[in-house]
Parts: structure tokens; sequence; C-alpha cells
């Protein structure tokens, strides 16, 4: 019989979806030096990684269930990188927000017409409802490289598919986003 040690990490990943608090352990010892490693390469703060590292694992424990129950094929492991590229996409973000400096207007400003901020906002909706009709892998590699603003080599590295798919993927997404919003 196979003990706990001799499983791969997609076996361990579905035993975490069943509640398997040593399968869990076993993962995390696994992969935790690893994925450090692999997020220190993109953040050298200590802090953002721990962080990351906490909210990927509770992440994977609440999640296990969505891999466990995939007929994708991917691994487990990519999975699992997957989700931490996203919370460390997340902390970037989070602290560029808060390092924002208020604005100093240099000028007089004047207020825009009540027509402007309607159409202003009918816009942002129009798009904002373009973007959620495309089909989720579409908007990944959209939100990838338009709002994140990664090339195409790193959404590939995040998404975990090939460059080529990629960029397929992002003239689909716009040609999709043009047609829907003309």
């Amino acid at each position: 019989m196979k003990g706990i040690a001799d499983l791969d990490e997609a076996e361990l990943v579905r035993r975490v979806a069943g509640g398997d608090r040593a399968a869990f352990d076993e993962l995390y010892r696994r992969t935790s030096p690893w994925l450090a490693v692999r997020l220190r390469r993109r953040c050298a703060d200590e802090d953002v990684v721990a962080d990351v590292l906490q909210e990927t694992y509770l992440a994977l424990w609440r999640a296990a269930g969505s891999y466990a129950g995939s007929l994708t094929g991917g691994s487990a492991v990519g999975w699992l990188w997957t989700i931490a590229a996203n919370r460390l996409v997340d902390a970037f973000r989070k602290r560029a927000r808060q390092e924002r400096l208020p604005a100093v207007d240099l000028v007089e400003r004047t207020v825009p017409a009540a027509e402007d901020e309607v159409l202003a906002n009918r816009v942002d909706q129009n798009l904002e409802q373009a973007l959620l009709r495309l089909p989720p892998e579409l908007r990944q590699v959209l939100q990838a490289m338009v709002l994140d603003d990664l090339s195409v080599r790193q959404t590939a590295v995040l998404l975990g598919v090939p460059e080529g798919t990629v960029k397929t993927r992002a003239r689909r997404a716009r040609i999709a986003l043009r047609e829907t919003l003309s």
C-alpha cells in the first residue's frame, strides 16, 4: 500500500479536496520551497512573498475540488503556480493602489458636462458587458496582456499555454470586442 509520501501531486490535491490534512501537509512540504523560489524571482519583498504563499495555500485548500474534478490533464503543480501567480499580480495591484499619490492639479479644472459624464459611463458599461461576454480563456489573456501589461511569453507562462495560443486568443478577443462594441 502506498504511503502519503509515495503519492503524486495530483493525487495529493484530490485528497486535499476531500479534506485530508496529511495530504495538504505533504503537498505543502513538497511544493512550498519551489514555489517560494519562483515567487522571489518575481518579487524581492519577502513580506509580499510570504503573504502570497499563505494566500496560495489557503486558496488551494478551498478550491482543491475544482482541480480534483478537472479533466483538463494539467499538472497539479502548474495549477498551483497559476494560483500563486494570480495572487502575486493581485498583491502588486494592491501595492500600486496604496502607493498612488493624489494628483495635484496645476490648472483650474472645469466640470464636465452632464452629457459627457453619461456618455463616458455608457461606454464603460458597454465595454464591461462586452468583456463579460467573452469566453473565460479569452478574457484571461486580455486581462494578463492589457490590464497586467504582461508580454506574450509572460502570459503564456502565467496561463500555462503555448505562446501561439496566447496570440490566437488575444486576436480572437480583440475581434469579438470590436464586433460587440460596433
